[in-house]
């Protein structure tokens, strides 16, 4: 290939390269030695150096060199692979040659200067480069150049399709037991590559990211930094990495993005930028986390796209000095956060900036800038590397934002309200207590600012952790989540929405219904029906707005509360931020994101409690006692007021509270966890804690934060980076353990009607997810529809997962069929397909093609050829059991109609014996049929038996459709047979019937599909498999 040109000296190049082709400028050569089997000493010596060393290491064995006459220096433009085939480096080479022989030798004579002539070439060479990294995967990259040789070398080495992105690719070590292999890694969007060649032997592996179920940095004897892939059948040990934590991170994204991509994500969604796999490189991967990032430090709608990063300082007026740290600016925000996570943090929504500004520059104060915003006050931003351009930026986001705002402005049909709670019934200890922290609030309020856009330090998160005032307690909860910004910007959404859900009736409506006098049923407000009423509208309005989400138990317990502090509107969009920014995927159809957080405080457990995990190995149980105070946020656990405490430090730290406060309800029961002799007791002992707790601590300073007793120093280092790494580590393994159990349910619903082993329908099933997912990876089979989230099945139905379409099914068949066709197999597959193929979609099931591999492998040789007799005889039977799909005919159906469903299939099993016939067959399908049967028997040890057999089937047959054609009228239909003439005439022939009622078996199909399937459907046959390592 074409390579940036590399200065040489042919002086002693010579002595290496022989000269094959050569003209005044250009010379052919290929290295001395390089495919002499002659025994001579330098063929012996090349062969051995290219048999020792990497890859990476050889030398190409082919190059075009650029030559000046008169010159001692030369340069190299093009070489051949040293991982091509022979043949292939040669006419790649050859190719080059020939082009530069028509297109740039004849122009070379116009140059007097030889010197020019020189730099002409080596620019034309560049220019080559330049056209194909834009044509290709590298044009994104950023160095294109050397990315476009790790390309072809992956390419070369794996032949996957082009479509399959290679993301970037690391120098590493894999540990096969306790041998090393120094080798390459490669990620691409779709699989884990690794290749080697060392000493001789050449390794390979690939493994798609679908079925990686756990991504770990673990320890192995010296080495501290070992990267350990977990699949379903072994691990992975990579290691000896240049920076091990970017890999680290790269692999969980691409993960993460994969599976939520190809498995059933229960309502998980994928960015918009990464919903095209052909656009995620490393650089946007990067993005993406520091997106990520930001968003969670400061709490931003998940919608919201990062635009500038830029560092600087702040004027922070409490501590009258700038406070240096990074600005970050998206859609509708200006944040800062100091270098120190959480020591000061500011949030601007652009909405509230009524101007930003440019100050003169000084040595003082370099590059100010001045942001003025509604409340009379103005922010300064100094060393901005690049002010000019974040100025400008946000001036026009600014423009389009008061522009929107002037469309919505005097349209605002606000329902008035008021919050429901009068009053707690204080006692005067606590009166006293409550106008004492206003006072203080007030103060903080004079000193660091009032609203979403107040300085948050350290002092505002020691008086959160004392505790809220009743009467701030509403204002605050919306400042610090932010949904005040939603508020304003959607002044009469809330009445819309409830005007266009009035009498609209869901099974969310109902479980709402359900729910209404169970949600704080001890609060007075709730029990009459204005609270009841409140609550219902609340709940009612977010299913309608969010039908991806409807409604989950435990949203009416935090809408409850919410309800008692803050106004009916603004307690919907309160319940807006909780559910889709600070609890993102907590309340999808398979709460996945509190599974996540599981997971999450289970590795947080082992980091930060080591002597509680030491003494209870499995901490599952107590992860998962857990979910409730996430879900609910410790309001159903805790008395009323030490749960007011718990979501103040919520709404203040995020979902970081909840995990600090679990940790310390942990550490002040280990003693007791760690002497547990049952899961039972533990249980007991985490449900009662709480409740303990807080009674002993009057003030409550036990569930708060800071340098209360519940977040001590030990649990403060648990950070929004930390908790962001672990969640996309974890994700994996949550999303593959619903994966385990979509598996187990669809195995449960087919095994009692096959015949096949548990152990062959978990393989078929893992063949026919691979199908469907090397469609997905790409694209040329189902479309991207077939990729979404499956809804909810109904009542006892169930929605399958995976499907394959006609090209996928013929794959699958040409793998797995027991019988053989040569070349008319794909016919055969083709009308398989259609016969299975029911409704008429294009798709097929997996329940539908297990059941057809079970009459092939297991049923009896009356239903075999049944088989074969339908497939050549236009489809539309209901009667036969191969096309019997129960679960997809009943999945849309009520609890009702699948009753009357089961008594109709008792029913049918009674009269299975009163079949009606099957379709009569025509004399150019029962051609078609004989050479079916023909097709099956080539290559059979007794082929010519079985050719004679089939041949006075055929005589027979035909003799018996001309017989039933004399005895009709003119009217009918001509020549045709039965499905039981057809029958019988096979059973007087022994050899077929013998032929037929052979036993195969279907294990060893799967065995030796699996490593075929991929160079079945991508020709990917020269990829040696006695020096490749398939998953």
């Amino acid at each position: 290939m074409w390579i940036t040109p590399e200065e040489v000296a042919l002086k002693n190049a010579l002595k290496l390269w022989v000269t094959d082709r050569s003209n005044d400028y250009f010379l052919l050569q290929h290295r001395r030695g390089h495919g002499d089997t002659g025994g001579k000493i330098t063929g012996l010596l090349v062969g051995a150096l290219d048999t020792v060393l990497d890859s990476n290491a050889r030398v190409a064995p082919f190059r075009i060199v650029l030559h000046v006459p008169g010159s001692q220096v030369s340069w190299v433009i093009a070489s051949g692979e040293s991982s091509c085939s022979v043949w292939a480096t040669v006419e790649e080479v050859q190719r080059h040659w020939r082009w530069l022989d028509q297109n740039l030798l004849p122009y070379m004579a116009v140059f007097e200067n030889k010197e020019d002539a020189a730099s002409f070439v080596l620019g034309k060479v560049k220019g080559l480069i330049a056209e194909e990294v834009l044509g290709g995967q590298a044009a994104r990259e950023d160095d294109p150049a050397r990315f476009r040789e790790d390309l072809a070398r992956f390419e070369q080495r794996f032949g996957l399709p082009q479509r399959e992105k290679l993301v970037t690719h690391y120098s590493c070590c894999c540990w096969k037991g306790r041998v090393p292999r120094q080798g390459s890694l490669y990620l691409t969007t779709n699989h884990i590559a690794f290749y080697s060649f060392l000493l001789g032997k050449e390794v390979k592996l690939l493994v798609p990211w679908a079925e990686v179920t756990r991504l770990e940095r673990v320890s192995v004897g010296l080495l501290t930094d070992v990267i350990r892939v977990h699949t379903r059948r072994k691990q992975r040990d990579f290691s000896m990495f240049l920076n091990v934590d970017e890999v680290m991170m790269v692999m969980c994204q691409l993960a993460d993005i994969a599976l939520r991509r190809l498995l059933d994500s229960g309502g998980l969604t994928l960015d918009q930028s990464l919903q095209d796999s052909t656009n995620i490189t490393k650089r946007v991967l990067e993005e993406q986390a520091l997106r990520q990032y930001v968003l969670s430090l400061f709490g931003l709608p998940r919608a919201e796209r990062l635009q500038e990063v830029m560092s600087c300082s702040v004027w922070t007026p409490h501590a009258r000095c700038h406070t240096p740290g990074t600005v970050y600016t998206t859609d509708g925000y200006l944040c800062f956060s100091s270098r120190e996570e959480g020591q000061c943090t500011l949030i601007i929504p652009l909405t509230e900036i009524l101007s930003i500004e440019k100050a003169e520059s000084t040595s003082a104060l370099p590059n100010p800038v001045i942001i003025s915003v509604r409340c009379k006050r103005a922010f300064q931003l100094i060393e901005l590397l690049h002010r000019d351009e974040l100025v400008e930026k946000v001036r026009h986001r600014l423009r389009d934002l008061h522009w929107k705002q002037n469309l919505i402005s005097g349209h605002d049909l606000r329902k008035k309200s008021s919050v429901l709670l009068s009053a707690l019934g204080l006692t005067i200890s606590r009166l006293i207590r409550q106008r004492l922290f206003k006072r203080l609030w007030d103060e903080h309020f004079t000193e660091f600012g009032r609203g979403v856009h107040m300085f948050r330090t350290d002092k505002i998160r020691k008086l959160v952790a004392l505790g809220i005032p009743e009467s701030l307690r509403g204002e605050l909860w919306l400042n610090f989540s932010d949904a005040c910004s939603s508020l304003a910007a959607h002044p009469s959404y809330y009445t819309d929405l409830l005007e266009r859900c009035r009498g609209e009736s869901s099974i969310a409506t109902e479980e709402i219904e359900r729910d209404l006098h169970r949600s704080l049923p001890e609060h007075p407000a709730f029990q009459s029906e204005t609270g009841i009423s409140a609550l219902r509208r609340v709940l009612t309005a977010y299913a309608f707005r969010n039908p991806a989400i409807g409604y989950c138990q435990s949203m009416n317990i935090l809408a409850s509360v919410m309800l008692l502090y803050t106004k009916e509107e603004e307690a919907f969009w309160l319940l807006v931020t909780v559910c889709e920014r600070m609890l993102p995927d907590y309340f999808n159809r398979r709460v996945i994101g509190a599974q996540v957080d599981q997971s999450v405080f289970e590795e947080l457990i082992r980091e930060r409690l080591p002597e509680l995990s030491e003494r209870v190995p499995d901490l599952s149980p107590l992860a998962s006692a857990s979910l409730t105070w996430f879900l609910t946020l410790f309001v159903s656990v805790l008395p009323f007021r030490s749960a007011l405490c718990v979501l103040d430090c919520f709404f203040y730290h995020g979902i970081r509270a909840i995990f600090q406060i679990s940790l310390a309800v942990l550490d002040a029961n280990t003693a007791e966890l760690s002497s547990c002799s049952d899961d039972g007791h533990a249980l007991m002992i985490l449900t009662s804690t709480p409740v303990c707790l807080s009674s002993e601590s009057r003030n409550m300073h036990v569930f708060s934060s800071g340098d209360a007793s519940v977040c001590p120093q030990k649990f403060s280092a648990v950070s929004v980076k930390h908790v962001e790494m672990l969640r996309s580590r974890q994700r994996v393994q949550v999303l593959q353990a619903h994966e385990d159990s979509t598996k187990d349910n669809a195995l449960r619903l087919v095994t009692p009607d096959v015949s096949l082993s548990p152990g062959d329908l978990s393989e078929l099933y893992d063949l026919f997810k691979t199908e469907h997912f090397i469609s997905l990876y790409w694209g040329d089979g189902v479309s991207s529809s077939s990729a979404s989230p499956a809804p909810p099945a109904a009542a006892g139905g169930c929605v399958e997962r995976y499907v394959v379409d006609r090209a996928q099914f013929k794959s699958l068949y040409e793998l797995l069929t027991p019988w053989s066709c040569g070349t008319h197999t794909d016919t055969v597959a083709q009308r398989a397909f259609t016969l299975l193929d029911q409704d008429r979609d294009g798709l097929v099931t997996f329940s539908q093609f297990t059941h057809m591999l079970d009459l092939l492998y297991c049923e009896e040789l009356n239903e075999k050829i049944r088989l074969l007799y339908r497939l050549h005889i236009p489809p539309g039977s209901e009667n036969t059991r191969l096309l019997q799909d129960r679960h997809t005919q009943t999945e849309r159906k009520s609890y009702e109609e699948q009753l009357q469903q089961m008594l109709q299939d008792l029913s049918r099993e009674k009269q299975k014996d009163e079949e009606k016939p099957l379709p009569l067959m025509k004399q150019h399908q029962f051609i078609q049929f004989c050479k079916t049967l023909y097709s099956m028997f080539q290559g059979d040890p007794g082929e010519a038996e079985l050719f004679q057999a089939i041949g006075m089937v055929t005589s027979l047959v035909l003799q018996i459709g001309e017989a039933r054609q004399s005895g009709q009228s003119q009217g009918e239909e001509q020549w045709s047979v039965s499905f039981e003439q057809v029958l019988a005439s096979l059973l007087t022939e022994q050899v077929l019937v013998n032929f037929l009622e052979r036993p195969v078996q279907l294990s060893d199909r799967i065995s030796a599909a699996k490593p075929r399937q991929y160079q079945e459907r991508f020709t990917v046959s020269h990829m040696p498999q006695n020096s490749s390592d398939k998953k």
